[in-house]
């Protein structure tokens, strides 16, 4: 799925300010002659953490959702599970997402359960990073997807997703209580909100940039 290597996106990472509304063309389903990239992008973290409600919001196309109805047999496994939640990722969710009309994000979202692994792990091959949400009410539940990443050795980003009433902490502490390397970015993001999620992303991709301009 990839098409280019991260050195051959843009040597300047657009900027926030930069961040435009989702499109990929007049059809909204094929690229743009001006694309000169692409890349494979992970969206990882625990069940119910707004990874599908993130990939829906920026894509430019339809998204893909394998979404399945919770069952009883499921709860006995998956636990924490939010208030209303009825539904939960048993494969991958996709979108596709351009960003300044040069760079194209194929994004795969992953099952949030850790029994899913499997195919988690195939799901992140070829992947040149990834975009860990983590909820503040329980960040906890964010440790095995940031492990999986640290093990498949994934430079990634982390978005706070921020939900109603949930606890604020300044970055630092995050760092602290994730175990997040110095330059591992932390920022915050409303997934149901377009340009909060696209700077998610930007931030991702300043980040993976960076990584590999400096990797001798």
């Amino acid at each position: 799925m990839v098409s280019k290597a991260a050195s051959d996106a843009p040597a300047q990472a657009p900027q926030p300010s930069e961040a435009r509304e989702p499109s990929g063309s007049a059809s909204g389903k094929y690229l743009t002659s001006s694309v000169a990239g692409a890349a494979k992008i992970l969206v990882v973290g625990p069940l119910g953490v707004g990874k599908t409600t993130l990939i829906g919001t920026v894509s430019e196309i339809k998204p893909l959702s394998t979404e399945a109805v919770m069952t009883q047999a499921g709860a006995r496994v998956d636990t924490n599970v939010a208030d209303g939640k009825t539904t939960t990722t048993v494969a991958l969710d996709f979108g596709r997402m351009t960003i300044d009309g040069e760079l194209v994000l194929y994004l795969f979202g992953t099952p949030g359960q850790q029994r899913f692994l499997p195919a988690w792990r195939d799901l992140a091959k070829g992947s040149l990073g990834a975009l860990a949400l983590v909820d503040t009410r329980d960040l906890a539940a964010s440790f095995d997807a940031l492990g999986n990443l640290e093990e498949l050795g994934l430079p990634f980003a982390v978005a706070v997703n921020v939900f109603p009433g949930s606890p604020q902490y300044g970055v630092d502490d995050l760092r602290a209580a994730l175990d997040l390397l110095p330059d591992t970015p932390v920022v915050a993001c409303d997934a149901r909100d377009p340009s909060s999620s696209v700077r998610a992303l930007i931030a991702l991709v300043s980040h993976l940039i960076h990584v590999a301009t400096e990797t001798p």
